[in-house]
């Protein structure tokens, strides 16, 4: 049977048995993340990826003009909304983008009808690596301490000290611009040369530090993107849609970076259209003794073993994966003797914050499209506590002026109508909000009784709801969004009034397996492994006790790295 790897070449697999040292299942930020981590410390690791492969320079298409699209941009409307209605709803889904996101009805789930959920999927070699949004912050004793300071969920097993150098060489291989700030509750990463805050970002950023001093800073966003070239990787050349993949590698996905180390080693077996149906013990060992594979294509079925396996498919999938994996003794799901896997679901709630009219910088454009924001960091319940809500949010957004798109429904023809689309608008300065969710068990997915995706494997029923306290961040979003423009000097400040985004619409799925200190309330220990399977390591989204309210894949990294030392040594010891 052959399939194609990493850069489009041929391997072949053949329908048998094979033992492996690692299984690594999924290939995104954190499965791309274990298999060079593995191979780089000598392990014959396997790849198991659901969807096809994909290649930097075959697939991506940034420089893609509208005029070039069949739809201009727009896309197949009737397309999407027969086979993607959940995946439109990304700020990443356009007209060429769309084919990295999975078919929804191909892969079904179910919620209650007055509680959707967007469930966003991408089944290719690199997974969500190649859309994601590439922002990169540091979590903090502030966000490790707090369910325990709050009375929440449980409490992280592991503090700043333990993760920070982890932080570290994630970030020295990735590559992340950002400023040094020294905000305690937002630590400094490994940084490349920051990309610059334009002219009316900078303006804002010295109004807010003339009202709040350092209490609330702008600062330019931090981001997995290059400012500077490494091997084999370019500096960023500011094309903007990155969501359509990077051809010069200047951002960091699997494809980019990690999963080209592992295949540096000789190490790597990467097996693309290998759906993972479960995970399947020896009930003496307790121990994992074969994961059971689909083939996408074929529908053959495989079995594949290792001494360790690490489970990197996304948050909500590790958990089917586990929840599918119920067998005698385990009736349950595997690895759930606390009854957590599946619940926990966070995200982070968004849709609101502020826009605002800067006076001035007329003389002044941008040039280039810059592939990052500004970010402020969270400043409520850091010195003094809110009386309406615990935790708090930070704020992305960034300014602009607008163009000829304010004119599309303007009456006019001819040389002089041409004459005003070249012209520039006003500036205006936007922040958007996102808070962090609490860790609550009824926020949960259980597997369906009967509905089955195209493979026959038994889908998720998805049931999640906002707490009070989300719904108190969502309003003081605006709040804050204009206490920050007011400060900057802003006119016709307009708060965002659409209603708060369906939980998953950030993209944020986290904390279906969450560490723990107590096998009796979390599903893994301080290292990601699971209590109850000593060979098993859980280090994406789900592993996450709390969600703060930074994007997270860079923890997610950390971890996962930070895991495979953990576990290399354990073996070493032969303690698996």
């Amino acid at each position: 049977m052959t399939h194609m790897s990493l850069d489009g070449g041929p391997i072949n697999i053949q329908p048998r048995a094979v033992t492996y040292d690692a299984i690594v299942i999924g290939s995104g930020i954190t499965g791309g993340w274990a298999a060079k981590e593995l191979t780089e410390r000598g392990l014959r690791t396997l790849v198991l990826e659901a969807g096809r492969p994909v290649s930097p320079d075959r697939d991506s298409r940034e420089h893609v003009a509208p005029f070039e699209m069949r739809f201009r941009g727009l896309g197949d409307r009737r397309a999407v909304e027969a086979r993607q209605p959940v995946q439109r709803n990304s700020v990443a889904f356009d007209e060429i983008s769309q084919r990295y996101w999975i078919d929804d009805i191909e892969n079904p789930y179910s919620t209650p009808a007055n509680q959707p959920f967007d469930w966003f999927r991408a089944r290719q070699v690199g997974g969500k690596s190649i859309i994601w949004g590439r922002q990169v912050y540091r979590m903090s004793d502030l966000d490790f301490e707090a369910n325990l300071r709050d009375g929440v969920g449980v409490d992280w097993p592991i503090r700043y000290r333990d993760i920070a150098p982890w932080y570290d060489h994630v970030e020295r291989f990735i590559g992340v611009t950002g400023q040094r700030e020294n905000i305690p509750h937002l630590p400094d990463s490994v940084f490349d040369p920051p990309m610059a805050l334009n002219v009316v970002e900078q303006h804002v950023r010295n109004g807010i530090a003339a009202r709040f001093g350092r209490d609330r800073v702008l600062t330019i966003g931090r981001a997995a993107i290059l400012t500077a070239p490494r091997p084999g990787r370019a500096a960023c050349h500011y094309c903007g849609p990155c969501q359509r993949g990077c051809m010069t590698r200047s951002y960091f996905s699997s494809i980019n970076a990690t999963l080209p180390a592992a295949r540096a080693t000789g190490r790597l077996t990467l097996r693309p259209f290998s759906i993972v149906r479960s995970l399947e013990i020896d009930p003496s060992s307790r121990r994992i003794r074969s994961v059971h594979v689909i083939d996408g294509q074929t529908g053959q079925e495989h079995r594949f073993s290792a001494r360790v396996i690490f489970l990197c498919a996304s948050a909500i999938e590790s958990a089917r994966i586990l929840l599918n994996s119920a067998t005698t003794g385990a009736e349950n799901g595997l690895a759930n003797a606390s009854d957590q896997v599946g619940r926990n679901i966070m995200d982070h709630i968004k849709n609101a914050g502020a826009t605002g009219t800067i006076d001035g910088f007329l003389d002044k454009r941008v040039v280039g499209n810059r592939p990052n924001g500004i970010y402020v960091p969270r400043f409520r319940n850091i010195g003094s506590t809110h009386p309406d809500f615990i935790r708090g949010y930070g704020f992305q957004g960034g300014a602009q002026r607008s163009g000829w798109q304010q004119l599309t429904r303007a009456p006019g023809i001819g040389a002089a109508f041409k004459q005003q689309l070249r012209e520039l608008g006003a500036w205006t300065m936007t922040f958007n909000g996102y808070g962090e969710t609490l860790p609550m068990p009824h926020n949960r997915a259980t597997v369906h009784p009967t509905l089955t995706d195209k493979w026959g494997i038994p889908s998720l029923h998805i049931s999640t709801q906002w707490s009070p306290n989300e719904l108190a961040l969502h309003r003081d979003m605006k709040i804050g969004a204009a206490e920050l423009l007011e400060a900057a000097g802003a006119k016709n400040i307009q708060p965002t009034t659409r209603p708060p985004s369906t939980m998953g619409n950030a993209n944020h799925e986290m904390g279906t397996a969450r560490m723990g200190r107590d096998s009796k309330t979390s599903v893994l220990n301080a290292w990601n492994q699971a209590w109850d399977v000593p060979n098993l390591f859980i280090t994406d989204g789900a592993a996450m006790a709390s969600s703060g309210c930074q994007n997270p894949s860079l923890t997610y990294m950390a971890l996962t790295a930070r895991a495979v030392d953990y576990a290399v040594q354990a073996m070493k010891r032969r303690e698996l």
